[in-house]
């Protein structure tokens, strides 16, 4: 009974529902976003608005190093302190957050729901060759994300597999029909 009170009290605090949407580079989690806005629903893109370079233990900023893929992706984190008061922001019946962080286990537990876009490796290295000058252009950077694909190491345990390789608004449909 206390552990329910509890969890009541937790939601209350929140949003009124908050759904974060995660996946590799080249999974569709920008396209979900997009589509998602274009329904008429509140999206925050975490990648765009939320991530800088930081240590994912303590969020103090670190100097970027560009040329070096495996530093900027284990350090892309979002600012926990800006993304808690979205969360707290109620005027939305429904908020999802699109993107991936490394400090994913700051927050995580805010979230009504985690999915995760699942696709395969030919899928994201033709998502990746339609995106040139983005992340994933760079022969080191594309290397990394295929080792990340074949690892699953940065991937959220638990969450709600979305099969990614399906139309756009077939991705986007099974998702709402989680929420």
């Amino acid at each position: 009974m206390i552990a329910c009170l509890a969890f009541r009290l937790l939601q209350s605090a929140m949003g009124e529902r908050n759904f974060l949407i995660e996946g590799i580079s080249g999974s569709g989690k920008t396209s979900v976003a997009t589509m998602l806005e274009n329904r008429g629903f509140d999206v925050i893109h975490g990648d765009r608005l939320l991530a800088y370079q930081g240590d994912p233990q303590t969020g103090v900023p670190v100097m970027p190093r560009p040329q070096d893929p495996a530093f900027v992706n284990a350090h892309h984190i979002w600012d926990v302190d800006q993304l808690k008061r979205l969360i707290d922001d109620q005027t939305h019946p429904r908020t999802f957050f699109c993107g991936a962080s490394r400090n994913r286990h700051h927050f995580a537990q805010w979230f009504d729901a985690i999915f995760l876009l699942e696709t395969d490796w030919a899928t994201i290295s033709r998502r990746l060759d339609g995106r040139p000058g983005e992340w994933g252009d760079d022969p080191r950077e594309r290397s990394l994300i295929q080792q990340l694909h074949i690892s699953r190491i940065d991937l959220p345990i638990g969450a709600i597999a979305i099969d990614a390789t399906r139309p756009l608004h077939e991705v986007v449909d099974a998702i709402l029909a989680r929420c």
